[in-house]
């Protein structure tokens, strides 16, 4: 590193201490920023909403008002009042520029969170092919137009190379933020077509920045430089090299630690922002674009599987509705129409604005085509990466800083700009309108809207409390089926119920033949269930042992962790008369922070409550079911298993006809509650298709549903059933409902019982 860079640092702090302590951001530049931020918001919120209510993306409304409320209009109709609020200060329009700043960070790390890299990488070639067509001709276009421009849109005529450089990277410039804005607000981001834009778009943009890096050096030093493209190409290359092998892991590694040491969808927020910041940080000091970090950091974090996605709503909530319509609003701000009126400026920005949209939709559209893109699909990778955004006003405005370009061409650039991201929705919305979804992509886009509503695709951490009975065996068993249907982690938890040393109220620690039995115990208890779990390679399994006063507080706490299941066995203990389970389990079922798994084996006890039991063999798993969303959770569960044991799966619905003297006079018959009961299995029996099994259902009638329910079972030989129930609060015992209970006490064969949380 050239230390040479930091000797002005002494300088600067003799300079303060000799000046005072630095004063505090001042009272009118405070006021000042408020009311931008205020005005601004307003101002492209409502807009935004308006095109949302004429179907046109919200981020046309947003861009536009940075146009309304800058010289364009509010400047124009009124100089006075546009000066006051947005003066020419260049550090009044620094504090702008951070904020501005963060929402495009931000907007990048939610794009990155909705990236599905798996699907980029089987489109990899097709992405690469577009992306070329969208750098070459563009850059071969605005180079021609740069030589071919009058001398007054220069701002040093002798410098015609470095313009004309210039100008052709400032056209092979695409705005990812805009085009994952608008693909986000037509809901397309999880299409085919919009994973290959946003790959597209973000291999164009670092090649772009890589070319912005180059023309900027040679703007600065007058000649070709090889040591800067050295620089820029490399560090580009190393960053994502490192990010997508080490920093997969380290971010991961992060969250983990921080999920299991703190937890909670704050600490995870914090932690991601913090996270973006370092990348975007790291990304510009390798002379590459600040953006690119937080975008690599948002597709590492979203495939995490610690990553809590409260926390990324949250993010999600604060870009859409602040940051990202500020960084949209700010960009409008530099925009002066006024500059454009004049003959020569007006004829040649038409010009360069069409030479930028064919050549962006002439390259994008034979990359398209050699990638195997339809015809309707090439146009609509065209139109999405011709959009430039405020990415192209930041190239503008390192050009007029550097003396690259005067005052009309950097008008002129921002109208470009501004007037492409404006054609890109309605243009997005055209073509996208002529593509037929494919039945692959019809099938994942449907899958992954089950997916973000199904219970078991959001379970990722399973928590197994044990004592080693065969109950909680017979439960981990169930778990291991799950895991090799879903990747989870699971970890296994013991806790003795001896006093751990308290030294600062002065008490005794156990003795060391207590301390020694306790830790056998445990070690019993967690061997058989680590002997049950016959898990997949890639899956993590930890064990904890803990100690104290109170055992349902203990487990309790570590349930508080960030747990999405807690699994169960019915028989942790000695039942109480006044208890459905225990008083432990009991406890843990009403006050646990998320679902539960409860586990009653029928198996009997031969020597002690660790005794090992033998695998389980599944044939036949039963799932009564009554159309709820507690229901269709137990049959997602039962699917995983069966899809896994390749069990007989049958969804049972009963149909209790209500007494003579309640029944309407045209209710004669059974059939409109057969007609109801045809529909709820019918859509169940999807629900578990689409998890990998295949279920068959019946449907059945009586007055006693658990009566039918526990005959059905006997007679078909039943090996499980699983019942999908919500907890009914009953002081100091769980109270599922009265059928429940007696299938827990009355079965003949194991019952797992899923409880949603409270």
């Amino acid at each position: 590193m050239n230390l040479s860079l930091f000797w002005p640092l002494p300088l600067l702090a003799s300079q303060s201490s000799a000046n005072g302590l630095i004063k505090p951001l001042g009272h009118h530049e405070l006021l000042l920023i408020l009311l931008e931020l205020a005005l601004l918001l307003l101002v492209a919120r409502g807009l935004g909403e308006w095109m949302r209510r004429i179907n046109l993306p919200p981020v046309v409304g947003e861009l536009l008002a940075g146009v309304l409320l800058g010289p364009s209009l509010l400047g124009w109709l009124f100089p006075a009042l546009e000066t006051a609020v947005f003066p020419r200060s260049q550090a009044q329009a620094d504090l702008l520029a951070v904020v501005s700043w963060l929402g495009v960070l931000f907007l990048l790390v939610v794009t990155g969170l909705e990236t599905d890299l798996n699907l980029i990488l089987r489109k990899g070639k097709t992405a690469l092919l577009i992306s070329l067509g969208g750098i070459v001709v563009p850059f071969t276009t605005g180079f021609a137009l740069g030589w071919l421009l009058p001398d007054n849109f220069l701002a040093n005529p002798a410098e015609r190379m470095v313009f004309s450089l210039f100008i052709a990277t400032a056209m092979s410039i695409s705005a990812v933020p805009v085009i994952a804005k608008v693909l986000m607000d037509l809901k397309l981001i999880r299409r085919d077509i919009g994973q290959i834009t946003l790959a597209a778009g973000m291999t164009d943009d670092t090649i772009g920045w890589i070319l912005l890096s180059v023309v900027a050096g040679l703007a600065s030093s007058g000649s070709f430089d090889l040591s800067t493209v050295f620089r820029s190409v490399l560090g580009a290359v190393i960053f994502l090299a490192i990010a997508f092998t080490i920093g997969r892991t380290v971010v991961d590694q992060i969250l983990r630690w921080v999920d299991d040491t703190i937890g909670g969808a704050t600490a995870a927020l914090s932690v991601v922002i913090i996270l973006a910041f370092a990348a975007a940080a790291l990304t510009h000091v390798l002379g590459i674009e600040a953006a690119l970090g937080a975008f690599v950091l948002g597709i590492l974090v979203g495939q995490s599987r610690r990553f809590n996605r409260d926390a990324g709503h949250t993010l999600e909530v604060i870009t859409a509705g602040f940051l990202a319509p500020i960084f949209f609003a700010t960009a409008g701000l530099k925009v002066n129409l006024m500059q454009l009126l004049e003959p020569q400026t007006l004829l040649i920005g038409l010009v360069v604005l069409a030479v930028a949209c064919v050549g962006k939709f002439a390259g994008a559209y034979a990359g398209s085509r050699l990638g195997g893109l339809s015809h309707w699909e090439s146009l609509a990778m065209g139109a999405g990466m011709n959009a430039r955004g405020a990415m192209e006003i930041i190239v503008a405005t390192i050009g007029l800083s550097l003396g690259v370009l005067n005052q009309q061409m950097y008008s002129i650039i921002v109208m470009v700009a501004i007037v492409t991201s404006l054609m890109a929705p309605p243009l997005l919305r055209w073509t996208l309108s002529k593509v037929a979804i494919g039945e692959e992509e019809a099938h994942r886009l449907r899958q992954e809207e089950q997916a973000s509503r199904s219970f078991i695709h959001n379970v990722h951490r399973v928590l197994i409390p044990t004592s080693g009975g065969p109950n909680v065996q017979l439960a981990a068993q169930l778990v291991s089926h799950l895991a090799h249907q879903h990747p989870i982690e699971i970890t296994t938890l013991y806790v003795a119920s001896h006093k751990m040393p308290d030294r600062k109220r002065g008490k005794m620690p156990a003795s060391k033949e207590a301390l020694t039995l306790q830790d056998t115990a445990a070690e019993e208890a967690l061997r058989a269930v680590a002997t049950v779990l016959q898990l997949p390679e890639n899956t993590l399994v930890q064990s904890k042992i803990v100690g104290g006063q109170n055992r349902a507080d203990l487990i309790l706490k570590e349930a508080a962790r960030g747990y999405d299941l807690i699994v169960l066995g019915a028989s942790e203990g000695q039942r109480s008369p006044s208890t459905l389970f225990n008083l432990l389990v009991d406890r843990v079922v009403q006050e646990a922070p998320c679902a539960t798994l409860i586990v009653k084996s029928h198996l009997p006890i031969a020597s002690g409550e660790s005794c090992a039991i033998a695998p389980q063999t599944i044939r036949h798993i039963l799932v009564p079911t009554i159309g709820s969303e507690t229901s269709t959770n137990a049959v997602e569960v039962a699917s995983a298993i069966a899809a896994q044991t390749q069990a007989r799966l049958t969804l049972i619905h009963v149909v209790s006809p209500p007494q003579e003297e309640y029944v309407l006079y045209d209710e004669q018959t059974l059939d409109p509650f057969m007609e109801i009961a045809q529909q709820i299995v019918d859509y169940q029996v999807g629900v578990a298709a689409n998890l990998g099994a295949n279920a068959e259902f019946r449907i059945l009638d009586g007055r006693s549903p658990e009566r039918e329910i526990l005959n059905f079972a006997d007679r078909e030989q039943v090996d499980l059933i699983v019942l999908g129930t919500s907890l009914r609060l009953i002081t100091g015992r769980v109270f599922f409902g009265h059928r429940v209970d007696v299938i827990l006490s009355q079965a003949n064969c194991p019952v797992a019982v899923l409880s949603s949380v409270k």
